[in-house]
């Protein structure tokens, strides 16, 4: 009896401990959400990995440095993002995120609206969850 109580009291502990790492996760992709309305360089640049690859739904690929440039400069520039179905997978030090995006834009001053499926990839890096990767795809 010791030895059942012992696997349901481990069983508890690994379910929580997995909880509190999607909850990190989840935090992380609204910190994303908001320093890309606010167009906060600093806080896209804490935010991402320096080995992010950032794929866009028409297939444009950007680094890091493109990633945070459009953003920033407004050629990418989202009013409003919201987002649905948002599901976590974690791993170890890696956690996958979907969902679904759809937003109002203003790319480069020109009013727009979008919506998208996304994949994100997030990593664990000295204990904080980067962006590593993130593509989109047209709904």
């Amino acid at each position: 009896m010791g030895l059942i109580l012992l696997f349901l009291n481990v069983f508890s502990i690994s379910v929580i401990a997995q909880s509190k790492e999607e909850k990190q996760v989840a935090s992380a992709v609204k910190m994303l959400i908001k320093a890309m309305i606010d167009g906060n360089k600093t806080a896209l640049e804490n935010i991402s990995s320096n080995a992010l690859s950032y794929g866009h739904s028409s297939g444009k690929i950007q680094d890091k440095a493109a990633f945070v440039k459009a953003i920033v400069s407004g050629q990418s520039d989202f009013v409003t993002i919201n987002l649905t179905d948002q599901t976590i997978v974690v791993k170890d030090k890696t956690a996958i995120v979907r969902h679904k995006l759809s937003a109002q834009t203003n790319d480069g001053g020109k009013p727009g609206n979008v919506n998208l499926g996304v994949m994100l990839v997030w990593v664990k890096e000295k204990g904080n969850w980067k962006l590593l990767g993130r593509q989109a795809f047209k709904l």
